[in-house]
């Protein structure tokens, strides 16, 4: 009993405190955090980059847009292709030729125009334009229309199909540029904004967020590529390719590319850093080299190796180890020369351990012309060094 009167007593004190204490929570600004809790730089710079556009009663997003947005351009392209009709045996015939006459009889080759589009941006005040290779591969003319509306006749200057860049020039002075950012500090989870031209509308902007890095192109459906690219889920469609992808600042950090027509909710962008190193090389008219050894490969681990070695219907018996195995190696390829053999388990490459495909790809593409490498295989139960002398891609045609 003195018990319950107690608390009967102090039961008003108590509440008193829980509403001072939800006061302060609710009034006091947050503290600070401590100089080892500051967020990565990009971060950093993207939560300020929303707090100034909140402060001025703007989105981050809007922001970001008319920073960059004057330097996108749309792409029209046209080219000509000419198509064979297949001569029907009917029509030749001479019965039919008596009575219809040559009318009916093929008229040789048709050419036909095709007209495409994409976007691109504008990276340099006299006129240079970055956007896809397959956006103005094989044009015959390219059209570069600026938001303001001006019309330019652009020029290809250089394309590379194995990173699916591309240069366009246009005859201009003092025009609007895009900001390049640097595609190595972006993070899983950080603003993506695409802009471009989907679909034939113009000047559209969709927002999303970086899904996941380093998606490789193989990972993606497309092995003739050499990249990794940025995955996103910011819409990006037919029209987009060659557009840039911007982050909470405006700053450039991927070209957008439309690769996948199938890619419902996911989009991908080459890194900027890719095409900053490739860019002037481009406008120059230069080609951009690409090594090769010459071998189609997958990734093997040790379960999928014993999972081959238990299988009675296997073509060949496999080292259960972590590597790359040899599926098959090209003929007349520095591969076939050097003597790399389908079945070989690639483990090291110039002393460097080698656990998935995309890690000898990248090996290989970050070599020079001509350079041995010393590839270390498992071979059944010997392991051996090859060395083995890139060579350029084009060679493999």
């Amino acid at each position: 009993m003195r018990f319950s009167n107690l608390s009967a007593c102090y039961r008003p004190w108590i509440r008193l405190v829980a509403i001072v204490l939800l006061v302060i929570h609710f009034t006091m600004p947050a503290f600070p955090a401590r100089a080892e809790e500051t967020p990565a730089s990009g971060a950093t710079s993207g939560a300020t980059a929303i707090k100034a556009a909140a402060a001025s009663g703007d989105s981050f997003v809007a922001a970001a847009v008319r920073r960059v947005g004057t330097a996108v351009v749309r792409i029209d392209t046209e080219r000509t292709v000419t198509r064979r009709s297949a001569p029907d045996p009917i029509l030749e015939d001479p019965f039919f030729r008596r009575f219809f006459g040559d009318e009916l009889l093929p008229q040789g080759p048709r050419e036909e125009r095709l007209r495409g589009q994409g976007s691109g941006f504008i990276v340099d005040r006299s006129g240079i334009i970055l956007t896809n290779s397959h956006v103005v591969n094989g044009a015959d003319r390219v059209t570069v229309t600026l938001k303001d509306g001006r019309v330019f006749d652009g020029k290809v200057q250089g394309a590379d199909e194995v990173t699916d860049l591309a240069v366009v020039k246009i005859k201009g002075d003092n025009l609007p540029v895009a900001t390049l950012g640097d595609s190595d500090r972006v993070e899983v989870g950080d603003w993506a904004i695409a802009v471009g031209n989907p679909l034939g509308l113009d000047n559209t902007v969709t927002l999303g967020i970086v899904s996941t890095l380093k998606r490789s192109s193989a990972q993606v459906g497309i092995p003739d590529k050499r990249l990794d690219f940025i995955q996103t889920d910011a819409a990006i469609n037919p029209g987009n390719s060659g557009g840039p992808l911007v982050n909470a600042q405006g700053e450039v950090i991927g070209i957008n590319t439309a690769i996948r027509a199938d890619a419902m909710g996911i989009g991908f962008a080459i890194p900027v850093n890719k095409a900053k190193a490739i860019k002037d090389q481009l406008a120059r008219g230069e080609k951009v080299a690409h090594p090769y050894l010459g071998v189609q490969m997958t990734t093997l681990t040790p379960e999928l190796a014993r999972q081959n070695n238990t299988d009675p219907n296997s073509a060949f018996m496999v080292p259960e180890v972590n590597g790359v195995i040899v599926v098959r190696v090209l003929p007349n390829t520095p591969a076939a020369a050097a003597g790399l053999r389908r079945g070989d388990v690639i483990t090291q490459v110039d002393g460097q351990p080698i656990a998935k495909a995309e890690e000898l790809q990248t090996i290989v593409e970050n070599s020079r012309l001509g350079q041995t490498l010393q590839v270390k295989v498992q071979r059944g139960e010997q392991t051996r060094q090859i060395p083995v002398r890139t060579a350029e891609l084009e060679d493999a045609a």
